[in-house]
């Protein structure tokens, strides 16, 4: 009966496994991480943009920037070019957003895809987003729907987490909304900035690969880009913000590049006292913590089971010299003892009182007891015992054991 439960249990388990993984299988989605990489062909990498931007541009070849922009600045001195970035978070210090104005005001245009804007360029230019992440413990089935963002009259929709990124404030003077959300919050504003313009998008999955190709949304890229110059000098894509997640610290001068923590600290006499005497105490920590240490002790081998060898050469040499029936009546003689001491019954009576108790108390069926018991009645009274007759002798003792 136990071993009943026993079997039915696991086949449950098995069963239960067996549901668990086909669902699993039947729910898994692909990698919704945003790269926003141009060789990201997973629904939110740009390989489709990519492609789009060359063909939008056929005269142009897009040149990858795998740098800072304050330091691409300094490499161009370009006046009609457009500059694309994609990326899930824009982080900039003072330098870059120096570069990033001044490129624009030298007649050029910049358009930055960013969910996250850093206060750094959105304060010079006197905008603020209202960014709204997804919680990361959303359930996706619950929180995803049918999504739609705009350029005037036309929609453009696709299945997803919906555009929530908004600009709450900008300059109206030297601004203009471009494009709205399903709210109607404007998500696509231009700047214009002397001669230049800069374009702020706070939705970069609109120029995913699972957006543009959803029916015709590759539409809404040229809709957003219509209003960059048709006919660029260059045109520039951006490698290198999409994979930061912190901004860089400024180089204004050289006490700023060789800023320390150290130097900072010891430039105040109080903090300087402070840390000399911090060091001081832990050095004589220590050193009295190497004076006191124990030594190491040596592990203790522990001392061998001799008994399990001992038996295990007996045995050999019993079987070497093929004596199986003594070997049966030792097995038997151990196997009644094991009884006697376990189950405290009399081994010397074996009859079907005996057979029914010890089935009882053990827990194992009584028909493989009775044959138990059979095997070793028939080793003690015949004169000689096979190899066979010995073999399931030990096989029906062990499985006694197991199941008992």
């Amino acid at each position: 009966m136990k071993n009943t439960f026993l079997h039915i249990f696991l086949v449950l388990t098995i069963v239960a496994a067996l549901a668990s993984c086909k669902n699993k299988a039947a729910t898994t989605l692909p990698s919704l991480s945003e790269t926003f990489s141009k060789t990201d062909k997973k629904p939110f990498g740009t390989y489709i943009a990519y492609r789009q931007m060359e063909n939008m541009f056929s005269r142009n070849t897009l040149r990858d920037k795998k740098q800072s922009f304050d330091k691409t600045w300094n490499d161009i001195a370009d006046t009609a070019s457009l500059y694309v970035c994609f990326t899930p978070g824009l982080f900039v210090n003072d330098d870059e957003v120096k570069a990033m104005l001044g490129y624009v005001n030298a007649g050029n245009n910049l358009f930055i895809a960013a969910n996250y804007f850093d206060e750094a360029l959105l304060d010079e230019i006197g905008a603020k987003e209202d960014y709204r992440p997804v919680p990361p413990f959303f359930n996706f089935f619950d929180s995803v729907r049918t999504t739609t963002t705009k350029f005037s009259e036309d929609d453009f929709s696709y299945y997803y987490h919906p555009f929530k990124n908004s600009f709450s404030k900008y300059n109206r003077d030297v601004t203009k909304v471009l494009g709205v959300n399903e709210e109607n919050k404007p998500n696509y504003i231009v700047y214009f900035h002397g001669k230049g313009k800069l374009f702020l998008h706070c939705d970069p999955k609109a120029f995913s690969n699972y957006f543009l190709l959803k029916n015709d949304n590759y539409k809404y890229m040229e809709n957003a880009f219509a209003y960059t110059d048709s006919y660029p000098d260059h045109l520039y894509w951006d490698d290198y913000y999409r994979t930061l997640s912190t901004r860089r610290r400024s180089s204004k001068n050289e006490e700023d590049n060789s800023f320390s923590s150290l130097s900072e600290i010891l430039k105040h006499p109080p903090l300087a006292a402070a840390f000399w005497l911090s060091l001081l105490l832990l050095s004589l920590y220590i050193l009295f913590g190497i004076k006191r240490r124990q030594r190491i002790i040596e592990k203790i081998k522990p001392n061998e089971n001799t008994t399990v060898t001992f038996t295990e050469t007996i045995g050999r040499l019993y079987l070497q010299k093929k004596d199986n029936k003594n070997i049966a009546e030792k097995m038997s003689a151990y196997f009644n003892e094991y009884v006697r001491n376990k189950y405290f019954l009399n081994t010397n009576a074996v009859n079907d009182d005996f057979i029914t108790s010890l089935s009882r108390k053990a827990g194992v069926e009584r028909d493989k007891v009775e044959s138990l018991y059979r095997a070793i009645h028939h080793a003690h009274n015949n004169a000689t015992v096979d190899d066979y007759q010995l073999l399931s002798l030990n096989e029906q003792i062990q499985n006694f054991y197991k199941k008992h």
